[in-house]
């Protein structure tokens, strides 16, 4: 990424007072077989996105129990989720996600990457229909918030967040916060074009034009009626986390399974997940524990 040209542009959205209309996603369920297969590649070993995957387990760590029953809303082709599963084989995982298509390629990553701990199941994150009341331990949804097509629906997926999970549950929540300039957009979905397809690419900046802005998915948030701390990338919220209180402490043996999982990063991808966790850092949001 190019650093100087990015600086610019969040000073440039720092110093805005422009509001962008948020623009839904063309189709509400990403069913194009082409499509699909190309998010789901971005996510795999070598794809331009598994460095932030592995930042989000990592960042989930804290809200994650030993025993706990977790629900993944959106889960999509699973490329997160088993990222998480990896980390904690103590806990059972349950990917939800309403695409039929995006299930079909999970259960194919499921079956490669032969964890015991995932099973995954069709559903609309915003009825959670078959989930029954405090059913769950931890909920967790990253990156995909945005795929609903308005704030109603935002808030029905609180609702249900708040209904199934327990009272002492856990809660991580993350995604694109709506940024001020076109510009910015286009920089972010355009800056790395030789490293990704342009189904990709369209894709994700149509995912910038959906997302939420900070407030709203804070007021949504809010409905959950649970202390969350939120955080966001320094000058811009190109990325939003919301976050409840630590439920675990991070010992020496799931440390070890984060530093196994750091050091399977290429140097270009540990060079990303280091520049993503300073962002974050500058913000306010430090690693829960150390990678070296």
């Amino acid at each position: 990424m190019s650093a100087p040209v990015m600086m610019a542009h969040l000073l440039l959205e720092r110093l805005s007072s422009a509001v962008l209309a948020r623009e839904p996603e063309p189709q509400a369920l990403m069913e194009d077989a082409d499509q699909i297969r190309a998010f789901m590649l971005s996510g795999l070993g070598n794809g331009i996105l598994n460095y932030v995957y592995f930042f989000h387990a990592v960042m989930s760590l804290p809200v994650i129990r030993p025993g706990d029953v977790v629900l993944d809303l959106a889960c999509g082709p699973a490329n997160q989720l088993l990222q998480i599963a990896r980390l904690h084989p103590d806990a059972r995982f349950i990917g939800l996600d309403a695409s039929v298509a995006m299930l079909e390629l999970a259960r194919e990553n499921l079956v490669q990457a032969g964890l015991p701990n995932v099973s995954l199941q069709q559903g609309d994150i915003s009825r959670l229909d078959g989930f029954a009341d405090a059913a769950v331990d931890c909920v967790l949804c990253t990156m995909s918030l945005h795929h609903l097509p308005d704030t109603e629906l935002l808030g029905l997926a609180m609702w249900q967040i708040r209904r199934v999970l327990r009272p002492d549950g856990g809660v991580y929540l993350a995604d694109f916060g709506r940024l001020k300039r076109r510009a910015t957009q286009r920089f972010f979905a355009y800056d790395r074009i030789e490293l990704q397809s342009e189904l990709f690419t369209i894709d994700f900046l149509n995912s910038l034009r959906a997302a939420f802005s900070q407030d709203e998915l804070q007021q949504a948030v809010a409905l959950l009626e649970r202390e969350l701390h939120v955080y966001r990338t320094a000058l811009a919220p190109f990325m939003l986390l919301f976050r409840s209180a630590p439920r675990r402490h991070i010992d020496a043996v799931l440390e070890q399974r984060v530093r196994d999982g750091y050091a399977r990063l290429t140097a270009g991808e540990q060079r990303d997940f280091d520049n993503l966790a300073r962002w974050f850092r500058l913000g306010g949001l430090n690693l829960p524990c150390r990678l070296r």
